[in-house]
């Protein structure tokens, strides 16, 4: 868990994109951003979604660097809302994997 979390904290990205999570945060219902973004019928841990999330959100963060055409700045913005509140469900609940 540490491990995420540290690789969590340690990412820089443009505050505008941070400032709009940290907006979006409030309307996170993990049900319907989880199934989004990773598919599957049942829900992971979140150390798992985390993990998960963090390499979907590498891969944005790639593409709005090279400015590619497939980039999308609400799917960025929405799989760093999911990151932000699993890491807080990470944080409050103690899980360890």
């Amino acid at each position: 868990m540490q491990d995420l979390l540290t690789t969590l904290n340690k990412l820089k990205r443009p505050r505008l994109l941070i400032n709009a999570a940290r907006i979006g945060m409030t309307e996170y219902r993990r049900e319907s951003h989880l199934q989004r973004h990773l598919g599957g019928e049942t829900l992971p841990q979140s150390s798992e979604a985390l993990a998960r999330l963090l390499e979907l959100e590498v891969d944005m963060n790639t593409k709005r660097r090279e400015s590619a055409a497939g980039y999308s700045v609400s799917r960025h913005v929405d799989i760093l809302i999911a990151m932000m509140n699993e890491a807080r469900l990470l944080r409050t609940q103690g899980q360890t994997d």
